[in-house]
């Protein structure tokens, strides 16, 4: 059995062996390293940017080369841009020239004709007068309301044949002139002076109220602005405001 000194010199070469073993290995052996950590960066959301909106372009109404009075213009430029009329056609009597124009829901002019209105100046209907016999109406009273009326096809009471309501309750409408002869000198003559003469209700040339009214109202509906000559429109329609004019707006282009 070998001796104590004998043992601890074995075991201090055997630890010694391990160790040069232990160094010989690294050096030769490759060392493995492990991979560093990569660190993926999160995708950048896409920005797209936003679209800048273009201001729309005010419509305005075609009075297919006619030139109408200022309120008539006006007040179909305010039609037109405002929507006040929705998806229907409009019509606008002008008293003040006594003439009625006849407009499809775009603004675009259908037709344009004289009329026979209310015998006295006015902008309202006498209290009662829908109920009061024709032959009882005074002369103070017999005057074509002006307001914004949404129109109505019916019939006359008196001659039975159709006819366009403005203000049913009032009895006034519009319908073909009747023919008796003073009220067709006067539609078919070139001044306005005379064409005041009816009861209220405005009396238009027949081929006018076949081919423009009727079927204006009998397809899409129609809305009636009934300019006034005793109030301004800013009192008679409180909706109503000044709107820019086509050439003011062409020249901020």
């Amino acid at each position: 059995m070998p001796a104590p000194n004998e043992r601890s010199e074995f075991f201090d070469a055997l630890r010694k062996g391990l160790l040069l073993g232990t160094a010989i290995l690294v050096l030769i052996l490759p060392v493995s390293v492990a991979p560093p950590l990569v660190r993926h960066a999160a995708p950048r959301a896409i920005v797209r940017p936003l679209p800048i909106p273009v201001p729309a372009r005010p419509r305005f109404p075609d009075f297919a080369g006619n030139t109408p009075s200022d309120d008539v213009r006006h007040m179909a430029n305010w039609i037109v841009q405002s929507d006040d009329n929705g998806r229907r056609s409009f019509i606008i009597v002008d008293k003040k020239d006594a003439e009625v124009y006849v407009f499809n829901p775009r603004g675009h002019l259908q037709a344009l004709a004289p009329a026979l209105l209310g015998q006295t100046r006015g902008d309202d209907s006498a209290p009662g007068i829908g109920d009061t016999p024709i032959a009882d109406v005074r002369p103070d009273e017999r005057t074509t309301p002006a307001g914004r009326f949404v129109a109505e096809l019916g019939e006359s009471a008196s001659r039975h044949e159709d006819v366009v309501w403005v203000d049913y309750k009032d009895a006034v409408s519009m319908h073909r002139v009747i023919r008796v002869p003073a009220r067709l000198k006067a539609l078919a003559s070139p001044t306005k002076d005379d064409n005041r003469m009816s009861y209220g209700c405005i009396n238009l040339p027949p081929w006018f109220y076949e081919q423009a009214v009727h079927p204006a109202v009998a397809r899409t509906g129609a809305i009636i602005y009934v300019l006034p000559e005793t109030r301004s429109l800013h009192e008679e329609f409180p909706a109503y405001h000044d709107v820019p004019e086509p050439l003011n707006v062409a020249a901020h282009d």
